[in-house]
């Protein structure tokens, strides 16, 4: 078993060096927070082994929004550890998995490096990128292991309704498949938050994180969330493989920035609100691009029309070399350069405006 290097994190800007960067519309969170804006002091915690499931506080604080215990939630080091440890769960060989695409790298690769048979679920920007029921419906087997999709969707930012949520799980419950949600970025609906994916089902698993919503990725914190005992079993058994536990400083601050969720999300929102009107303006603006408007998180994905006439390999030449400013590339997504994320989240309104100037520019170039 080998692993490829993705694209999107071999070119990811902490590759690259920030040095470099003036204008960074790569980052897929919120600008990130300090240990000072926490005003914790840790300096009396035991550096010990934790709890294999992670901190049992926090996990009991994810657990009460979906109606759950702490047992039904697992702490992983990242969204990206706890979809991989999923995966490693669930998965062998010749498994039959249904994965929506453009996609997180990783909700593809994985099944792809376990040599299961993957069926990919394309959302097209005609179709407003919506994932569409009867399509999984179509492409369900009996044997279907996995469906794995995004909910709001990276890189797009389209937010799937209930109704749609509820009829994927009812879809899969008939098969006896599992649905994954990946709901890294549900804080971030711009409407009322879709509620946690494990409360649609026994079968349904939920995957989050810190580092999006929160602004906190350098203590790679998330979890996967199940009301199947004997699939949080097997996802412990997978963790205990890789590391027996997590940091106890990393869920430590987890636990204490969860726990004010209530002051940091609204604030989060508003800056985010903000952030997209100036995007929206700037889009509705410059006639060689359109998109789908998303209905939450942080990012978008726009394209150069096709009538365009850019030359995507000088546009990104130029954009990179000569203004400084990064975007995620339609190739991290296995998706035509045409298209490129926006992350809005993170840069200031200043930066943010510098490099959407940037991107007119580099389009005319």
């Amino acid at each position: 078993m080998k692993f490829p290097r993705m694209s999107i994190e071999a070119e990811a800007p902490e590759q690259l060096g920030y040095e470099r960067i003036r204008s960074n519309l790569t980052e897929s969170s919120v600008r990130d927070r300090s240990l000072r804006e926490l005003a914790v002091d840790l300096s009396d915690l035991p550096l010990a082994y934790t709890d294999h499931m992670g901190h049992p506080g926090l996990r009991e604080l994810v657990a009460t929004e979906a109606g759950a215990t702490a047992a039904d939630v697992m702490l992983a080091a990242g969204a990206s550890s706890a979809l991989f440890m999923t995966a490693m769960a669930l998965l062998e060989p010749g498994d039959h998995v249904i994965v929506a695409r453009p996609n997180y790298a990783t909700n593809i690769e994985t099944p792809r490096i376990l040599r299961c048979r993957v069926d990919l679920l394309d959302l097209e920007f005609e179709r407003g990128f919506a994932l569409d029921p009867g399509r999984v419906r179509a492409l369900l087997r009996p044997d279907t292991k996995l469906v794995s999709v995004t909910a709001p969707h990276n890189p797009t930012g389209v937010a799937p309704t209930l109704e749609c949520l509820r009829e994927l799980a009812d879809i899969t419950a008939t098969t006896g498949a599992r649905l994954l949600v990946d709901e890294t970025y549900r804080d971030l609906c711009f409407a009322e938050p879709l509620p946690m994916a494990a409360t649609l089902g026994e079968h349904v698993i939920g995957v989050s994180s810190m580092s999006k919503a929160y602004g906190i990725p350098g203590i790679r914190l998330g979890w996967v969330m199940a009301r199947d005992p004997a699939l949080m079993n097997q996802l412990l058994c997978v963790k205990e493989q890789i590391g027996i536990c997590g940091s106890v400083i990393d869920e430590a601050i987890g636990y204490h920035a969860y726990a004010a969720r209530a002051q940091w999300l609204p604030e989060n929102r508003r800056h985010l609100q903000a952030q997209f009107e100036r995007v929206r303006r700037w889009v509705q603006e410059e006639p060689l691009l359109e998109w789908v408007e998303p209905g939450g998180g942080c990012v978008c994905f726009p394209r150069i029309r096709a009538d365009a006439g850019i030359d995507t390999a000088r546009f990104y030449r130029c954009l990179n070399e000569e203004h400084g400013t990064y975007v995620g590339p339609g190739h991290w997504f296995e998706q035509p350069d045409r298209y490129f994320r926006i992350g809005y989240g993170w840069p200031t309104a200043d930066e943010l405006e510098l490099g959407l100037a940037a991107i007119s520019q580099a389009l005319r170039a």
